[in-house]
């Protein structure tokens, strides 16, 4: 008797691979959106922080000019996805703002905060809504 021989034909294998080659096609930009998205989580904690900061400062001196300087109660933010500027320095208003670094792939976003805590994203990446939001955007529908 002659043993049956077991194995894939080609067909099987063929089918596999264009099963695996649809899944990925939706994984990998999802996964790609998911990571950026955890991306900008960098820039919504440090903005709030550095407002708790700039209130903190206010306390102390009656006034935001002089804050974001080292040596001070609130330092200028640093971060690894964003950069951090302060503006609008006067004795009642102060803006900071994030904006996304290209080598990081938060290219695009900026975000800002005020005294009143007004969160506006002025931009964002393109492929995504919401440019100009009073809120800051935290999906590519411009959710926030």
């Amino acid at each position: 008797m002659k043993k049956a021989l077991r194995g894939f034909t080609l067909v099987e294998l063929l089918i596999v691979l264009a099963i695996i080659g649809i899944i990925a096609a939706i994984a990998v930009p999802q996964y790609g959106d998911y990571v950026t998205r955890s991306k900008l989580t960098e820039a919504f904690a440090t903005l709030s922080e550095h407002r708790v900061k700039m209130e903190q400062y206010f306390q102390d001196n009656r006034s935001y000019v002089g804050a974001c300087a080292a040596g001070t109660i609130a330092p200028l933010p640093t971060g690894r996805y964003f950069t951090y500027a302060c503006s609008n320095l006067t004795a009642t208003t102060f803006t900071v703002t994030a904006t996304g670094i290209a080598a990081q792939g938060t290219n695009g976003f900026v975000y800002t905060i005020n005294q009143a805590n007004t969160r506006t994203t002025t931009t964002v990446a393109t492929g995504w809504n919401g440019a100009g939001s009073s809120c800051w955007v935290t999906n590519k529908a411009g959710g926030c």
